[in-house]
Parts: C-alpha cells; sequence; structure tokens
C-alpha cells in the first residue's frame, strides 16, 4: 500500500506572505506621504546613469533618495552619494531579488523623513525582481536599445509587472537594429496598459518627461 504524501506548496505559500506584507508596507507608505519607485532591469541598461540624471531634472520639485541594492559592493550608491543624493546601500547576501521586509527594512534605515520619493534600483535581473512584490507604488523598467527589441517576449512578467517602460540609449539608436513600432508591440501584448518613454541618459534627451512623469505619479500618491 502506497503511503500518502503530503505537498507544500512552498513557493506559493512565500508570494502569498510577501503580497500581504507587500500591501501593508503601501500602506505605511501612504501614511507616511512617501513615494516608492522600484526601478528594475538588466546589468548595464543604465538604471544608474538614468537616476543620475533624474536628480538633476527633479532638483527643486521633489526630495529624491535612493536605495541601491546590489549581491554586493557599493559602486552605484557611491556614485549618486557623490552626486548629492541621499543614498544607502542594501546588500541581498547572494539574492537576486528583494522581497517586501527587505525593502521596508531599507526604508527604516534610509529614514522616510528623509525623502518624499524614495526610488529602489534594485538588483540587476530581468526575471527575479520581478516575482516579488517590493511594496513599491510603481514598478519601472528600463531596457536598453543595444538589448533589442524582443525583450518583452523573452521576459513577459518583467513587461506585466510594470507600470512604466523606459526606453534608454535611443543617442545609439542609429548604430542598432532596433524596432520601436515592434518594443511597443511586444510591451503592450503583456501589458496593455503599460506607458512607455524614450530617453538617453547620457546625452539628456527625453529625461525632463521622466521626471514629470515620476512628478505626477508622486503628487498623486500623497493626495
Amino acid at each position: 500500500m502506497e503511503k500518502e504524501i503530503r505537498i507544500i506548496e512552498v513557493k506559493r505559500s512565500i508570494f502569498e506572505n510577501n503580497d500581504r506584507d507587500a500591501d501593508r508596507l503601501r500602506a505605511e507608505l501612504k501614511e507616511k506621504r512617501v513615494f516608492l519607485l522600484n526601478l528594475m532591469s538588466s546589468p548595464g541598461s543604465g538604471k544608474t546613469a538614468t537616476l543620475l540624471a533624474l536628480a538633476k531634472a527633479l532638483e527643486g520639485r521633489i526630495r529624491m533618495g535612493v536605495m541601491e541594492a546590489d549581491i554586493d559592493s557599493a559602486v552605484d550608491a557611491e556614485a549618486m552619494a557623490a552626486a548629492g543624493v541621499k543614498t544607502i546601500q542594501i546588500h541581498t547576501g547572494g539574492m537576486c531579488h528583494l522581497d517586501a521586509d527587505m525593502t521596508r527594512q531599507g526604508l527604516y534605515e534610509f529614514g522616510l523623513e528623509e525623502a518624499e520619493l524614495i526610488v529602489l534600483e534594485n538588483v540587476g535581473n530581468l526575471v527575479c525582481p520581478a516575482e516579488f512584490d517590493t511594496g513599491a507604488v510603481k514598478n519601472m523598467t528600463i531596457l536598453s536599445v543595444p538589448e533589442g527589441d524582443d525583450k518583452p517576449l523573452k521576459y513577459p512578467l518583467m513587461y506585466e509587472k510594470c507600470d512604466l517602460l523606459v526606453v534608454n540609449k535611443i543617442d545609439v539608436l542609429p548604430y542598432f537594429d532596433f524596432d520601436r513600432e515592434k518594443v511597443e508591440r511586444y510591451a503592450r501584448q503583456r501589458n496593455p496598459g503599460i506607458e512607455i518613454l524614450y530617453i538617453s541618459a547620457k546625452t539628456g534627451e527625453g529625461v525632463e518627461a521622466l521626471a514629470d512623469w515620476i512628478v505626477q505619479q508622486a503628487q498623486a500618491w500623497r493626495e
């Protein structure tokens, strides 16, 4: 006679517990009137360069802070701090993502009274970060032109979870086989409501429009 085997759905339990914790964190942020933006992308897409450009564009408009998440090192945090942006570094201990509790720990170490806008620069990865709700108010992903226009097809969850797609490095469009119409179509196949902006963090093109989007979202959250 075969024995009955008990099966425990660990992954589902982890996600469900994290989702509840993320909702609690959003409620805390709402009470404190802090807008948390979760920034995700692959390594090398230009996350830190975009944040440095945004810091200039947002100066005098909204108090901005940054939480840098990395498996190791503090290179990006040092770059942000050198630009005068209040920044803390989160080391994930080998994990390729942040969850809501890890994000909360970082936020309270940062100090919720210190900024109206906090950007979480998540670990560079197109898979794991999209699976875990960090408690952020909005999710944003960056896709750089050299990565190609087919990324929404290859990494669907990232685009399903994000409110905004920022296509970066448009200054090199003439040198790559990158089709705007295709990337927009592919992204909207995954998420019909996703917004799409084009920028060059290097030249500054489009950065003001991105800054406007962030300010509008933050103001709506604090009302």
